[in-house]
């Protein structure tokens, strides 16, 4: 599919579409062997290089990235210190921008998928979908192993607030005042909340696993390109 020059280079963070003529005349832009030099002109993103290199993930952005304790997956820097800083600032600047799938709160850590394509982030995040994820915490004193069965229940824990009890939940406990946690629903701060619904304090919260996802040995504050096929 064909798309106006300024239109392109503009979706990708290259320029805004009114610098786009500045743009293609500093910089140059070809499609195969044409050399392209109108912002109006249209092209295919297919063969297209800027610089001599290819356009820069024409196809949209699909990242896994460890977020940092004190970052909030926001775009408003009132809010604190962004995880979107830690991007290229041209990936900061495509349209549609780049967005979390889902939010991970300022305190927490651990695997955030970002992207710029919509669809994706419905897919994900769509209750229907019932993606899990996986969670790593460390509570103010140890879990009693009751709790395993009544976050499984998917009947009994109701959070302050909500008139539906919680989906089932696989509750793990590893041992002193660690849990892990895997939900296949996205409530706002549920973890956090579950475990103060039966008295505990979560001191610690970490992601580990979106979906089929891990996030492994990848370091705080980096990201890597994931497939959609890689959920």
């Amino acid at each position: 599919m064909t798309r106006r020059v300024d239109q392109l280079l503009a979706s990708l963070g290259y320029c805004s579409r009114s610098e786009a003529r500045l743009f293609l005349k500093h910089h140059d832009v070809r499609a195969g062997e044409t050399r392209l030099q109108n912002p109006a002109g249209k092209t295919a993103p297919d063969g297209v290089r800027v610089d001599g290199e290819p356009l820069d993930n024409p196809g949209g952005l699909f990242l896994m990235l460890h977020k940092p304790a004190g970052l909030v997956c926001s775009h408003d820097p009132r809010e604190g210190p962004l995880v979107h800083d830690l991007l290229p600032e041209r990936w900061r600047r495509r349209n549609p921008r780049v967005t979390s799938v889902g939010r991970l709160d300022k305190a927490t850590t651990g695997l955030l998928l970002l992207t710029d394509q919509s669809e994706w982030v419905h897919r994900l995040t769509s209750p229907a979908r019932k993606v899990p994820k996986r969670y790593l915490a460390r509570l103010d004193k140890p879990p009693p192993p009751e709790l395993v069965p009544l976050f499984a229940s998917g009947e009994k824990l109701l959070l302050d607030g909500e008139t539906k009890p919680c989906a089932p939940a696989v509750l793990a406990l590893p041992g002193g005042c660690r849990a892990e946690i895997t939900l296949t629903e996205g409530k706002y701060h549920q973890v956090r909340r579950m475990f103060a619904a039966v008295g505990l304090t979560v001191l610690e919260l970490h992601r580990a696993a979106f979906g089929r996802l891990e996030l492994g040995n990848l370091p705080p504050g980096h990201w890597r390109p994931v497939s959609p096929d890689e959920i």
